[in-house]
């Protein structure tokens, strides 16, 4: 993991943060593959709770990068790229755009700054990877269809309206707040909190491109393990193959 992608922690919370400000936090392969990373050493380490958000004043990121389009950005998404038993907390503020969002409707509880505006253009620019459509499944169908299809501009007070956040709080406080809530986790329970995310994940109904995401990372898991590597060459040794599970 680069720059592009930082990771911090303070008393059990995880910090992990979008760091390309002069582009708008714009989503490139690199950071993909920064937020995968983030989010195993999240999953891997005594953190209970990550607070995700945007470097610099503008935007949490307004989507993909269509110079250097993410196509696998499915990998930084948290609980597709990587199963996580723990909460994640987005703290959104200014531009929310396109692949960012679908980012942000992974996280478990999300609060936006004042000056939040969420926008789904795809239709307009040609491209999806439909992880998207399972946003019908997590608020009122017709908005998400609006939102999707229409590509309509939804602000923060609207957002909260339809069930999009959590919380609504004044510019400039979204991270503060996002840390309390996940200080608060932090001091409950890990089992039950894990238990109860888990029950949830099991009761969502994904969409199709989730459901094929977690397939493919199951399966990326295999192809770059130390298996595969075994077994191929006592297949061209002609022995018996040492898997080790890993």
């Amino acid at each position: 993991m680069d720059d592009l992608v930082t990771y911090s922690t303070n008393g059990r919370v995880a910090h992990v943060t979008i760091n390309r400000p002069a582009k708008l936090n714009a989503l490139n392969p690199a950071i993909a593959l920064g937020l995968e990373a983030a989010w195993q050493r999240f999953e891997a380490s005594d953190d209970l709770c990550a607070v995700l958000s945007g470097a610099g004043d503008r935007a949490f990121s307004v989507g993909a990068d269509l110079r250097d389009n993410p196509l696998d950005l499915w990998r930084g998404v948290p609980d597709l790229g990587v199963h996580l038993s723990k909460p994640v907390i987005g703290a959104l503020h200014g531009h929310v755009i396109g692949g960012a969002f679908v980012v942000a409707m992974h996280c478990d509880l999300l609060v936006a700054a004042e000056d939040t505006v969420f926008s789904y253009p795809e239709v307009a620019v040609g491209f999806t990877g439909g992880i998207i459509a399972g946003l019908a499944s997590r608020i009122p169908h017709k908005i998400a269809m609006e939102f999707m299809l229409l590509g309509e501009r939804i602000d923060a007070r609207r957002a909260y309206d339809v069930g999009m956040v959590n919380r609504v709080v004044p510019v400039g406080q979204h991270i503060a707040v996002a840390t309390e809530w996940a200080e608060r986790l932090v001091a409950g329970a890990p089992l039950v909190t894990a238990a109860l995310k888990e029950f949830v994940r099991a009761a969502t109904p994904p969409s199709p491109s989730e459901s094929a995401a977690r397939a493919r990372r199951v399966l990326v898991g295999i192809q770059g393990s130390e298996d595969r590597v075994e077994g191929e060459r006592a297949f061209a040794e002609k022995r018996v193959p040492d898997y080790r599970g890993r």
